[in-house]
Order: structure tokens, then sequence, then C-alpha cells
């Protein structure tokens, strides 16, 4: 079973060399992952699935990359996942963009390692794997710089609009307190001087909280344990008798129990079902669970009119309406809503599209989102629902 951006269920368009590549994938996620953790900083106290990221993904859009006529001419090709490792790194880990670089040559390194003499790889295979691995670094350090400037931009917001009314409160108290003999005023003015320096205490410790965790917005999050795959079935029965029931949905993959919030994820799901009908070609719907290393795979693909890539970033945009073919409806908030559900869960969500392999969003999140949701989540519930 194959885990690439697109999903590919049935291994199609991968040639002999690039079956042997995904058969090597385990080993050297392996490999990768006991020299990050020695070589990289700070990376040995992260859980699995925080380290692993989108890398299995990844991996398999490589070998997909490495028969000459497929449409993926590298790994990063069509899709968004390094964009999103890079994001996911930079709101989940103390990482810098020196650690991004580093294990992504340690990734290079590991490839060749475990595949010597047991994959047939020429030298066109590895400028595939070369140029696939460079490519991805560059797109995760724009993205990982990306979400950096977007968290001092937050930040500069919260200084000079959010403390302008305590530190005016300040201001003039403290003008007050020149100019007045009456102590009953004096000890009004102090009082409020002081809960307004304690407002503004409260709000640096946030702000510095925000810059340790370098974390975006979430979303909030009702934690409880449940199989996604009846999650899916029970989101998809509820367009067999709709306006869209014309529609075929198709559903494939695996069982996966996990701790994830059930309204949050079926919120999710639903937005991506109504755009894969709205922008597909309205005879099938694939609905992909899976998982791997600690991490669910869930997918939504269709066929139809492609998004183009300069469009790949943007659509997770709030707000954002691209002109030309896809802008009858917009997207709105529905794609910014799947994307802060990932990343409230500790993930990712990532964009794979093209005239030949059709569109997948894939929701790529920890198993067990305990560990990553902190504060926003609450304890599960009995019966599993949220």
């Amino acid at each position: 079973m194959t885990l690439a951006t697109d999903q590919n269920v049935d291994g199609r368009g991968i040639s002999p060399t690039g079956m042997q590549f995904i058969a090597i994938r385990d080993a050297v996620m392996d490999h990768w992952e006991r020299q990050v953790r020695a070589r990289v900083e700070g990376a040995q106290d992260l859980l699995r699935p925080v380290l692993t990221n989108t890398l299995p993904a990844f991996f398999d859009n490589i070998a997909e990359a490495l028969r000459p006529d497929h449409p993926r001419e590298r790994g990063s090709s069509g899709n968004t996942s390094a964009s999103a490792h890079g994001g996911e790194r930079a709101r989940m880990t103390p990482f810098g963009p020196d650690q991004v670089i580093h294990e992504y040559q340690i990734l290079r390194e590991s490839i060749a390692m475990v595949a010597k003499g047991r994959v047939e790889l020429g030298e066109a295979d590895w400028l595939v794997i070369d140029r696939s691995i460079n490519a991805a670094t560059r797109e995760a350090i724009r993205a990982f710089t990306r979400s950096h400037d977007e968290l001092r931009h937050r930040v500069a917001a919260a200084l000079s609009h959010d403390m302008r009314t305590p530190l005016s409160v300040v201001s003039h108290g403290a003008q007050l307190l020149g100019i007045t003999s009456d102590w009953s005023q004096v000890r009004n003015v102090a009082s409020r001087i002081d809960a307004n320096a304690q407002r503004l205490e409260d709000m640096m410790a946030e702000l510095l909280d925000a810059l340790t965790l370098q974390g975006g917005a979430k979303i909030p999050l009702h934690l409880s344990r449940f199989d996604i795959l009846d999650l899916v079935r029970e989101t998809a029965a509820q367009y067999a008798h709709g306006a869209d029931s014309d529609v075929a949905i198709g559903i494939t993959g695996e069982p996966v129990l996990g701790h994830w919030c059930r309204a949050s994820m079926r919120r999710a799901l639903e937005n991506l079902i109504n755009n894969a009908i709205k922008y597909g070609d309205r005879e099938t719907v694939m609905i992909k669970a899976g998982q791997t290393r600690g991490r669910l795979m869930l997918s939504v693909h269709n066929e139809g009119n492609a998004i183009p890539a300069e469009q790949h970033g943007r659509i997770f945009e709030y707000l954002r309406r691209e002109t030309g073919p896809l802008s009858a409806t917009g997207w709105g908030v529905g794609l910014p809503f799947v994307k802060a559900v990932g990343e409230s869960h500790g993930g990712s969500v990532s964009v794979d599209s093209s005239p030949e392999l059709g569109t997948t969003f894939l929701i790529d999140v920890p198993i067990d989102c305990r560990p990553f949701v902190g504060q926003a989540g609450v304890p599960s519930t009995p019966d599993g629902r949220s």
C-alpha cells in the first residue's frame, strides 16, 4: 500500500524500480530516524509522529517520479507536502532552518545506505532523487520562514493594538497623579494603574508563550477515541440521498483507531467532499484512510479540473477567492478550516493536484493527538464521541 500524496491505491504508474524503492521505505525511515535523533539538535525528545512528519508520503512521491514518463517529475511536483513539512516543523518543533536542511541531507544519506544492494538505482534515478530532495528542502525552508514571519506579524499587531489601551491608562494615570492632591483619587488611579500593569504583564507572558511554542492559531478540540473509518462511512452516507446523490463516493483503506476531535474531523471531511463534488467530474469521489509510523493518512480524491500549481498554497488562505475556471463560488473558509483542523491536531494538510493525477487533499496527523494538542483538547468521553 503506497502513501504518496496522491494516495495511489494500487501502485498505478510506478515502475519496477519505483516498487523496489517503496519496499525499502520503512527501513529508510528507521535509519533516518536513528540518525536524526543522534545528529540533529532538538530531535532527541520528539515523539515519532512529529518527527516522521510528511516524509513517508514524500518518499513515495519520489518512487512515482522514478518512472521517466510519470507526470510527477520529482517528489515535490504538483503537491505541497514539502511546504506542509516546513510549516509543521515551525509549529511543532524547536528546529531552526539549519535543522530542517540537515534532516533532508540525512534522508538522502539514508536512501543511499539502505538502497545499496537492494534497489537498482541508476544515474538517472539518483538525479531524480537529488532533485526531489533539493526542491523539497527549498520549499520546506520557505514555508518554515513564512510561518515565523506570520508569527512576528501577529506579535507586532498585538504590540501595536492590544497593548495600546492599558498603556494609555497607565500613562494618563501617571499624569493625573502628578497634579492631584486628592488622596481618594490617588488611591483610585493607583489601583487602575496596577490593574493595567498586570494586564500588560499577562499579555507579555502570552506573547512569550507564542514565541516559545512557535505556533499558529488553533481551533478548540474535544478529543475522543474512535475509528476514523467509521466516521468516513458515516459522513459519506449523508450524501446518498441529497442534492449530490448522483456522485458516487468510494471508500477504501483500513480501520484506524485513534484520538481526534470527531466533530472537527467530520467538518473537515465534509468540506473536502463538498469541494471534490464541486470541482471534480461529478462521477466519483474517493476517500481513503490509512496509517504509517504513528500518523493517520486521510485523503479525499477527485478527477476533473486540476488546481493550478500557483494556487496550491493560496487556497488555504482565509477568504481567498481565485480568478479563472475554479472561481465560480470560491473556496471561502472551507479549505482554511480544513488546514486549521490538521494543524490543531498536531499535523498538516497538503494538496496534490495535476491534470494527469487528479486532485487529492491529504490530512496527515498523529494517530494519538493528545500529546500534541495541549490545552486545546479535553479528555475522551465514555462513548467515544465529541
